[in-house]
């Protein structure tokens, strides 16, 4: 009996050179190794395989000596397929190059004359990523995350108040949601609806600290004709309005003294008096009622009566905020991602070190409400191919975790080297360049490619002769 046939992931190579092209070919038995000498062949080739990774070269015709080409060719693969890892081989004394391709979306870069065992390293980073990266797209994808609609969760915490939920929906009691603002309170209340026998009849919500008081009375139990200025014709009330389903208080904590009487007497006779009538109306309201307020406290300063309390909750869920939630926020960050890519028609492919970091680490005030309101933000305005904490406008982590790749921490130490030659020698190109063992031409290099130049050049203008401070950006 045959095995099952092993399927090989797709491997695009861009290279103009058929001797490296040959070498290729054989390098990578793993792969199902695609070949591409232009940028046309590239661009075809990725519509119609959509490799998960790319090696090319960015001097390609019709100009094999320059990078003109080469660029246009990653930004049109990256736009066509920007989960695409591309690997971009550069030449000797090309660091420029590779750092801007890596600036312009590509995902590792790699010096001629080639390793090959650095090359296939690289190349089987970028296929795990990328597989990881679907796998962690596909799952966000899916519709339900968790037993109750609207809500993306994978934290025990907050399954458990799902499951809760679910539970006493069918109890036709009072439900009092405890969270703070932004953790979801009107969608477990609308779950509290759908899930129970009154699914079929409205649903009516009131946000009790957005109406002014003088107008709130009149927003819950309706006015006759006549009951007041203004009142040119007879209204019901959101309670009268929810007759048969539920009627959603959210913010009941800010509801005014007086209003929190007619409530109560409400709840116990579920009789409605319209303003400016006599006529009693008898309804059947379940009350499901939301605060991020401390209730007990407000209870103890006398601004909240213990009696409507105690009617009001007869079950009590208590909602986690977000930064308790683990997981849950890069969770609902690829979620969010993923629907702002699809609105907006954009491309981003995911999230930078530092903006995963800023986002496990900010307190989340507004929870859900916020990170939603950060990242579609963050996802319209970015001109990146992934976000980053600035974007986010969250602090950029003082200790962000350190890359571990080698190449990334040869970079690293050498930037970290280049600024202290400079301190040492109070920007002064000549000794900067003899302390790190380079001549000054090359030192320059060294500057522009670590972003370097505009910095120390404020000091080199003052401490320098003329014909050693670090030349500007133009």
């Amino acid at each position: 009996m045959s095995g099952a046939r092993v399927v090989k992931p797709k491997l695009l190579i861009v290279e103009d050179d058929e001797g490296l092209c040959s070498q290729y070919r054989w390098a990578f038995p793993t792969c199902d190794v695609l070949l591409a000498h232009a940028r046309p062949q590239a661009v075809a080739l990725t519509k119609r395989e959509a490799p998960p990774v790319v090696i090319m070269d960015l001097g390609l015709p019709p100009d094999p000596d320059g990078v003109t080409e080469g660029f246009a060719t990653l930004e049109e693969i990256l736009r066509l397929a920007p989960r695409t890892k591309v690997i971009v081989v550069t030449g000797n004394g090309e660091r420029k190059n590779a750092l801007k391709a890596i600036a312009t979306g590509a995902y590792d870069f790699c010096e001629k004359p080639v390793e090959l065992e650095v090359l296939r390293t690289i190349i089987e980073r970028g296929l795990n990523l990328h597989r990881l990266e679907e796998e962690n797209r596909r799952l966000a994808a899916i519709p339900a995350r968790s037993p109750i609609e609207r809500i993306i969760t994978g934290h025990a915490a907050m399954l458990k108040v799902c499951r809760d939920i679910e539970k006493i929906a069918g109890a036709n009691v009072p439900v009092l949601l405890l969270g703070e603002s932004g953790t979801g309170k009107e969608a477990l209340a609308n779950a509290v609806h759908d899930l129970g026998p009154r699914a079929k009849h409205p649903f009516v919500a009131i946000n009790c600290g957005a109406i002014p008081e003088n107008l709130l009375e009149s927003e819950l139990f309706g006015h006759e004709r006549g009951a007041f200025t203004g009142a040119v014709k007879q209204t019901i009330g959101k309670i009268e309005a929810a007759n048969k389903g539920t009627l959603f208080l959210d913010e009941i904590g800010d509801l005014p003294h007086p209003l929190q009487v007619k409530l109560l007497r409400f709840l116990q006779d579920q009789i409605v008096e319209r303003i400016g009538g006599r006529q009693k109306i008898q309804v059947d309201v379940r009350i499901v009622s939301a605060t991020n307020a401390n209730l007990d406290e407000k209870i103890s300063q006398g601004v909240f009566r213990g009696d409507l309390f105690y009617r009001m909750n007869a079950l009590t869920i208590r909602i986690p905020p977000l930064r308790d939630r683990g997981t849950d926020i890069s969770l609902l960050a690829s979620f969010f991602l993923n629907r702002f890519n699809q609105e907006f028609g954009r491309g981003i492919r995911g999230f930078t070190e530092h903006a995963t970091v800023a986002m496990n680490t900010h307190d989340w005030p507004g929870n859900v409400r916020e990170l939603e309101n950060r990242l579609k933000r963050a996802v319209v305005m970015t001109e990146q191919r992934l976000i980053d904490a600035v974007d986010l406008e969250l602090a950029a982590p003082e200790a962000a975790l350190p890359d571990l790749d080698l190449r990334t921490a040869r970079l690293r130490a050498e930037h970290e080297v280049i600024k202290t030659a400079l301190a040492r020698s109070n920007s002064t190109l000549s000794v900067a360049a003899r302390l790190l063992g380079v001549s000054r031409p090359t030192l320059y290099g060294l500057l522009e490619a670590h972003g370097l130049v505009t910095d120390a050049a404020r000091t080199a203008e003052i401490t320098a002769p003329a014909d050693e401070t670090i030349p500007r950006n133009n």
